[in-house]
Parts: structure tokens; sequence; C-alpha cells
């Protein structure tokens, strides 16, 4: 600010003398208010705003083969708002069909609808690379970078043959990505500045991002930390990185550039307390910016675990912390903090605005539907496409397919009459389970009348509209095994009621394994509204009987453990230094005392509900098993309900449930939903019965047949 001002004043005509005196005042002036913790406007230590830096981002895709002479997909990278773009460059890894005739064919890169850039594969076979420039003002902050293109083989003297076969194919290998070379715009003051630079893609990978907690954090002080560590999990967009949960004496800690420093006022350190008013505290929370050591910090306290709590689910809100420009936000108890909730009866939006595609022969349009970790889908499924096509169609040829996980599940034939306004609704297949995430594809096939291709790339055309949608009925998953973690732990999207048994004091590698557990959880939390909270000893056995419980740490540090030691698939001995031997795996003496294990338990408190102890004989060990369940690509490699690490990085995992699927909570209210339309035909079938006797009966009456029975009786 000095600065600043030194400057105004200087075109103002200052002299000379006066400039240095002010000068000198000023460095006396910053010198005293740098000792006292003052909190600068514009900080600008850390990642220096004037280090030109690089970042390359992956973009999320598998390796994919798109067969056709004309090719098509998508993929999509993020640019930071505080970054200066000075480049961007993408790199791509593909490989084209071994008869492609590469004086025809290519390959087209278009930004955000904008085509920049095409190219034709070199004449070689296997693995080619290309690094192409980006025009920097076709740059968004959320980018969609299109590949199409034309594959075309070739047909010895006759030329390139243009119907479709087999052989006409383009891979995209995973690993394409686009690199950033950017300076930094310095955070200002303002919480959703800090926020911002704090959640970065680049910030959390160049490891300047960290949640501290004190050294021996209170369980509300823990509670207060996992909200926020999943509140941020769930924004990170690589399964790659993650914010580590640590204490201020670590070396992650203090090379962090942007600090989120979560503490009761009492154990925050004087430094700190100082910042905050405690005048500000008086039954509120504050969550305050501020430049303390040479780092951008936020600080997030109160003087009760309760409003500690508050402040960290607004911390865990993303669009609360990006709406809030002032540098001092208070919390009271009664804050509006949950995140918001969409309640859309399970329907998925396919695409926010219309899918344009141009272009004779196939073309097609991929789109990604995921459901919460805790279901997957269930009968009754639909996709409904609203769609437009050109009028100038071979229509005896043409025709609309919708794919899922690239199985056909209906097709329709274009019309001319149609053209302008069609739909096509199919269902999706009964009995069979599709997963949490699964992919649709519409395809066209738009054929020209005759037999010559046409030279416009803009005719024909499709356009899917932003009204189409997937209606996906969904059902519980009942599986308790790995396959399947943490679905258990989750309901609707949010906590399903965890209680979380920790050691009774905690060490570095407790902070770590704790940063693995949540972190995978927060990636699947969408909303903030469900409840964690930690106990240091047994919680009672109401607790016990309705929650999901997540105990972790050495038996010598959890007492808890130890008394569950006969439940556990892999049991340790009587005194508790290691693991012994079971039916899945001979372990010798010394072996069992340095693995770490993560076993996934039917609660013994009740069947419905499930156990999760990461547990070994050392701490170390412990975060060791950890890190097998901190990202989805590290827990999809297991089928089993137990894992074992060792120290040689062997990891194995083993099956002890013979029965897998959890008890369901039925009652006769779930019975009758699910089985409607068989309640429905049961009571017309009942109905009809009784009018078959009534009528009967009328008959036999009319007819005085019961009378001439009477009658012979007597």
């Amino acid at each position: 600010m000095f600065v600043n001002k030194f400057f105004i004043n200087k075109q103002n005509g200052i002299r000379p003398n006066a400039i240095n005196s002010w000068l000198l005042w000023g460095i006396v002036v910053l010198a005293l208010l740098g000792g006292s913790g003052w909190t600068l406007a514009h900080p600008l230590i850390g990642q220096a705003a004037d280090k030109t830096q690089t970042y390359t981002q992956s973009f999320q895709n598998t390796t994919t083969t798109l067969s056709g002479d004309a090719v098509e997909a998508n993929m999509y990278f993020i640019k930071m708002d505080y970054w200066q773009v000075k480049k961007v460059t993408i790199n791509l890894n593909f490989q084209v069909s071994q008869l492609t005739n590469r004086e025809t064919s290519d390959i087209t890169l278009s930004l955000n609808g904008t085509k920049f850039e095409s190219f034709r594969p070199r004449n070689q076979t296997g693995l080619q690379t290309k690094t192409v420039n980006v025009p920097l003002r076709l740059l968004q902050g959320e980018n969609q970078l299109k590949i199409s293109g034309q594959i075309v083989t070739k047909a010895g003297d006759k030329g390139s043959q243009r119907i479709q076969t087999p052989a006409n194919w383009l891979t995209i290998y995973s690993g394409a990505n686009a690199n950033f070379t950017y300076q930094l715009k310095a955070p200002t003051t303002a919480i959703k500045s800090f926020y911002a630079h704090f959640s970065g893609t680049d910030t959390i990978a160049n490891a300047n991002t960290v949640i501290i907690l004190p050294a021996q954090a209170t369980n509300g002080e823990l509670t207060a930390g996992m909200y926020a560590l999943t509140g941020e999990a769930r924004t990170i967009t690589t399964e790659n990185n993650q914010i580590p949960v640590t204490t201020a004496d670590t070396t992650a800690a203090k090379n962090a550039d942007y600090r989120l420093v979560i503490a009761t006022y009492a154990h925050l350190p004087k430094s700190l307390q100082r910042q905050i008013k405690p005048s500000e505290l008086a039954q509120r929370a504050v969550i305050k910016t501020v430049y303390h050591d040479g780092h951008h910090a936020l600080i997030v306290t109160a003087r009760t675990a309760q409003l500690l709590q508050k402040a960290s689910r607004f911390i865990a809100n993303q669009e609360l912390m990006q709406e809030t420009t002032a540098s001092t936000k208070t919390i009271s108890a009664q804050t509006a903090t949950y995140t918001s909730e969409v309640r859309n009866g399970g329907k998925t939006q396919l695409t926010t605005s219309d899918d344009y595609l141009t272009g004779a022969n196939h073309q097609s349009s991929t789109y990604f539907v995921s459901l919460p970790v805790d279901r997957t889908n269930a009968n009754g499924s639909k996709i409904r496409i609203h769609f437009r096509y050109a009028k100038n169609l071979d229509f005896k040829r043409s025709l609309v397919t919708v794919y899922v996980n690239d199985k056909a599940l209906g097709s329709k034939r274009l019309t001319a009459a149609n053209a302008d306004d069609d739909e096509l609704t199919v269902s999706l297949p009964e009995g069979q389970a599709l997963g949490h995430d699964f992919t649709i594809r519409v395809a066209f096939d738009l054929e020209l009348p005759g037999k010559t291709a046409t030279n416009n790339a803009q005719t024909p055309w499709a356009l899917i509209r932003s009204n189409s949608e997937a209606t996906i009925k969904s059902q519980p998953v009942a599986d308790l095994l790995l396959t399947n973690y943490p679905y258990l732990f989750l309901k609707n999207d949010t906590f399903n009621q965890l209680a979380v048994v920790r050691p009774s004091r905690l060490t570095a590698d407790d902070y770590q394994t704790l940063t693995n557990i949540f972190n995978l959880i927060g990636t699947y939390a969408k909303s903030n509204t469900g409840q964690i909270k930690f106990y240091t000893h047994r919680p009672s056995s109401t607790v016990l009987k309705n929650s999901n419980v997540i105990a972790f740490g050495t038996p010598q540090q959890n007492a808890f453990i130890r008394a569950l030691n006969s439940k556990l698939y892999f049991k340790y001995n009587r005194h508790f230094t290691g693991f012994v031997s079971n039916e899945k795996l001979s372990i010798e003496k010394t072996y069992g005392q340095n693995i770490g294990t993560v076993q996934l338990l039917r609660s013994p408190y009740n069947s419905h509900s499930g156990l999760l102890v990461v547990t070994a004989a050392k701490s170390s060990d412990v975060y060791r098993a950890s890190t097998q369940i901190n990202f989805q690509r590290n827990i999809a490699q297991y089928q089993g309900d137990a894992i074992v690490v060792d120290h040689d990085n062997n990891h194995n995992d083993y099956r002890f449930k013979k029965h897998a699927t959890v008890k369901d909570q039925t009652t006769v209210k779930t019975v009758v939903q699910k089985n409607s339309k068989l309640v429905l035909y049961l009571g017309i079938a009942v109905l009809i019965m009784v009018l078959i006797l009534i009528a009967g009966f009328l008959i036999i009456r009319k007819n005085g047949l019961l009378e001439r029975r009477d009658d012979h009786h007597e």
C-alpha cells in the first residue's frame, strides 16, 4: 500500500528529498507492521506474481478408439481465473489405421466451438504425438476440446475408399494434456480470492495447499477438519492429488503457500489469536483471511466446537465460498451453510446446450451419467432424446441410434416429416446393473441421396436438443465389498451417520491416515449435510447401533480396536504386536508385525451398517494401508473385503464374507412401493373372484335351487 501511495504522489510533484523521507518512514512502518502480524491488502509473497510458471493438466479420458471415416471425440480442461496465461499447448497421443491414406485423411481441433488447427497423420505406423499451440483468445474458464477427423483408407489404384469399414479408425490414448505457461494474479484479502488459489489445480498439484489442525486436535476440531477436507475433495478434478490434513510443525505445512487453519480459539497460535477481536467471537465463529509468517492463511475459529463445525460446513460449501467478497465472515448458529439440493426425480439433463453435429455418414455425441455411489440403476429407466436434422437426407438409409456403454438400445429411421422436431425414447435393459457411472452415446447415420459425397462439411447436420434427458430409476447397492466402497458410508450423496473412533493420541501418520480415508469419501459426498462425529473411546451402544463406524490406528493407540479383535478378519496375537495366520493367508511372526490392513466388515452392532477398520501394529503401517482407499483408481483394484499391504508395497485383497449383501431395512411400505404393479394385479384378481362368487350365489338363489334343496331335506 505504501509503495502505491508513493508512486501516486510522485506524479503529483513531491520533491526528491521528500521522497527519500517518505521512503525511509515507509520502510520503518512496514517493518513494525510486519512484526505485529499486520494484514496486507494485496500480499505478493509465496507463488510470486511475476514468476512464470508451468502446469500440465491431463485430460480425463481413457484410451478410446473411434470408428468410421468421420470420427469425433470431446475432451475437457479448465483454466484458473487467477492465471495470466502466456501460452497453451495441446499434446495428443494417437494412432490411426495402418491402411489410412495419409494424403486424404485429416484431423481437426476446435476449442469451444471454434476450429483452430488441422493436420494430417504422419506417414508412419504406431503411436504418433502432436503438439499444437492454442490461440489464447479462444480460452475460457471451462474449455471443450473437440477432435474430429476424416480417416480414409487406401483402395489400391482406385483411390481412397470412402465406404465405412472396420479399418476406418482413430485411437486417442490416455495421457493427452494441456500445458499452460502463466503468471499468477496475486490473491486479495477477499475470502473468495483465497479460496480460488487454495483450491486451484496447480496449487494443489504443487503441494502449496494444506489444512492445519492443532497438534492434538479435539474430537470437535477433527470433525470440523473433515468437513473442510471433504468439501475440498469433491472439487478436485484429478485423481492424483489431495489436500493434506496436518499440524503446523510439519514440513508440508511450512512449505505451503496457502493454509486453512481450523481450531477453537483457545488452540490457535498466539500470533493468529491477535488477528481476531474477542468481540467478534460472541456467539459466532469467524472466518478471516490474513497474511501471516510469509504465507496466505484463512483462519476458521470459534470458542465452541459446535460453532467451529458450523463454520467448516460453510467452508465446505463451494457456492458460498465463491460468493464471499469480504475478508472476514462471521457465522452464527442461524447462518445457512448447507449445500443446495437439486431434486429432479432421477432425471439427468444430457447437455446444457444444443449439440450440433455436421457432416455425412456416421456422427455421434457421448454423454456421461453418474449415480450416487450408494445407488445403482433399477428397472424402468429410460432415455428420451429430442433432436432435429437436415431435410436433404436419403431417408431410406438415415437413422439415429442410442447406445449405453457402447451397446445399442434402440434405433429409429429419420423422416422428412419429423425433421424439425423428432424424438426417440429407449428403455435401459432390465435386470442389468450398469454401475454408478455409464456413458450414453447418440449416433446419427446421415446418408445423402446418390453415391456422391458432398464437399460441404456443414451438410448434412443433426442437432441434439438440450431438453434431452435420462430418467434413471435407482436402488441401493447391496454388497458390502470394496468394489462398492464407500457406498454404505454415504447416503443420498452425503455422510451416512459416520462415527469415527480415533487413537487416544494422534501422530503425524494418523493425520495422513485421516486424509486418505476422508479424501475418497469426500470425492463422492456432493452435499455437506450429513454427520461426522469423532470418539476417543468406545461410543455408546446407541451410537454404534445407529451409525456406520470407522476405526483406525494401532491396538495400543485405540482400545476400541483391541476390543474388536475377535471380530476382525485379520486378528492380532494375544500381545497385539502383530497379525496371526488365518484361512486366507499364512503370516510369519515378523511379517505380521510389519503389515497394514483395511477390513470392511458388517457391523456387529447393526447388520444394516458397515464397519471399516484400518489398523496395524505400527501407525506408519496403518498409514501405508490407508493409501489403498484414498483414490478411486486405487480402490478399484480390489474385489474382496480386506486388504493387506506390506513394506515391499505388495498389496492383496481377500474375500471373507460368504454373503456380502447387507440386510435391507424393508417395511410394508417399501415392499408395496417396489411391487406396486403386482399388488394392483392381485387386488384386481381378488375383486374378480369376489364378484364371481356373488354372481354365482345370486344365480343359484334366483333359480330357486336353494329352496328345492331345503324341500328335499324336508
